[in-house]
């Protein structure tokens, strides 16, 4: 993904036109490919090869009439590939070019991309509401945003937790790592785990720690504990619908986490306090939220168009459903966070040395 610059507003009106108009055709594909990939579209053509609509509309189980409409408007795309398009319609084969799976199948795959597709179907999916949301300044339940919304934002970060939480990120903070290597087994609390894949990616890689997912959402639990289960690591982890601030909880951890979360949350500072006094005054606090820039300029990069296309659709609605709110919404730039981590009661706040496109990395002490 390449941050390029929102053309100005010094385009003409003609231009602006056809730069909307190409960003309705782009939506149209990307809409397609949630089809291709929720239907099994995909997967089949990588495991089986190339297709006729027939065969692939009997793997899949679909009608052949939509298949063969589906592998037309891909092979139009560029998505896939036709091996005879002078054939009858019916005897045309379609295959996934080489390469491609890495895009659209496979499930740890950082240059993955049909789980972002999913997230944006969930991120549209309560459209009404939100318009009545601006209307009435209420918020939308992130319960409301549905399946897509969930198992896509679980999809999207998948690689991520997989191939650089504990290479990466946790490596950027060493006598941590040592300590989640350590006996005693050292004890991480997950806050706001979502369906549980940080989770599972800590046990991998940390094979004496015991974790704790911490998250309201029950279906996000529920999914959570299974794909824990799944991954056989359920000896030590833990998914559980409960809040962070349980006081019982304090002082038990020695790592508390949050992914992609803070910018959502009604009482940031709250919650960033609520970690505060998870891991005690020896323990540490790693949040890994929205890299955006410093400052709000027009024309931004298509990074920050992305994290504010986000805050429109979902953060900032999701941000607004509890009362009384600091309506942050994914733009959460540095400053704005660090005020929220000293007003929580940390003393320290370090930025990692991590490169990353979309995330900043905030180690916290008390």
């Amino acid at each position: 993904m390449s941050a390029t610059t929102a053309p100005s507003t010094s385009a003409t009106p003609d231009d602006l036109a056809g730069r909307m108009f190409s960003s309705v055709i782009n939506a149209m594909e990307v809409f397609c490919v949630y089809v291709g990939d929720q239907l099994g579209f995909y997967r089949a053509l990588h495991e089986g090869g190339a297709m006729t609509s027939t065969e692939l509309a009997r793997r899949a189980g679909t009608n052949e009439r939509y298949t063969r409409e589906w592998l037309e408007q891909q092979a139009t795309a560029g998505y896939l590939a036709c091996d005879n398009p002078e054939a009858p319609a019916g005897e045309r084969s379609f295959s996934l070019p080489e390469g491609y799976e890495t895009v659209f199948v496979e499930p740890e795959s950082l240059s993955g991309m049909a789980s972002f597709v999913q997230l944006l179907v969930g991120t549209l999916a309560p459209v009404h509401q939100l318009l009545e949301a601006f209307r009435t300044g209420d918020g939308v339940p992130y319960a409301d945003y549905g399946e897509d919304l969930h198992e896509g934002q679980a999809r999207a970060n998948r690689p991520a937790f997989t191939h650089l939480l504990a290479q990466e990120w946790i490596a950027a903070m060493p006598d941590i790592a040592v300590r989640l290597h350590a006996d005693p087994p050292a004890r991480i609390a997950d806050i706001g785990m979502g369906q549980g894949w940080s989770s599972i990616a800590l046990a991998k890689a940390f094979p004496r720690a015991r974790i704790d997912g911490l998250d309201l959402d029950e279906a996000s639990v529920a999914a959570a504990r299974e794909n824990v289960r799944a991954a056989g690591v359920a000896e030590r982890v833990a998914m559980h619908v409960r809040d962070a601030g349980d006081p019982e909880l304090a002082g038990h951890y020695d790592l508390a986490l949050a992914v992609e979360c803070i910018h959502d949350m009604a009482d940031p500072v709250g919650v960033l306090d609520a970690m505060r006094r998870l891991v005690g005054p020896d323990g540490t606090v790693l949040i890994v939220d929205e890299r955006v820039p410093d400052a709000f300029a027009p024309n931004g990069d298509e990074i920050e168009r992305m994290m504010y296309g986000f805050s429109v659709l979902h953060c900032l609605p999701v941000g607004m459903v509890d009362t009384p709110s600091v309506e942050t919404g994914t733009v959460m730039r540095r400053a704005t966070f660090r005020r929220y981590a000293e007003e929580a009661g940390f003393s320290q706040v370090d930025e990692l040395p991590v490169e990353h496109e979309t995330f900043r990395f905030y180690r916290l002490r008390g």
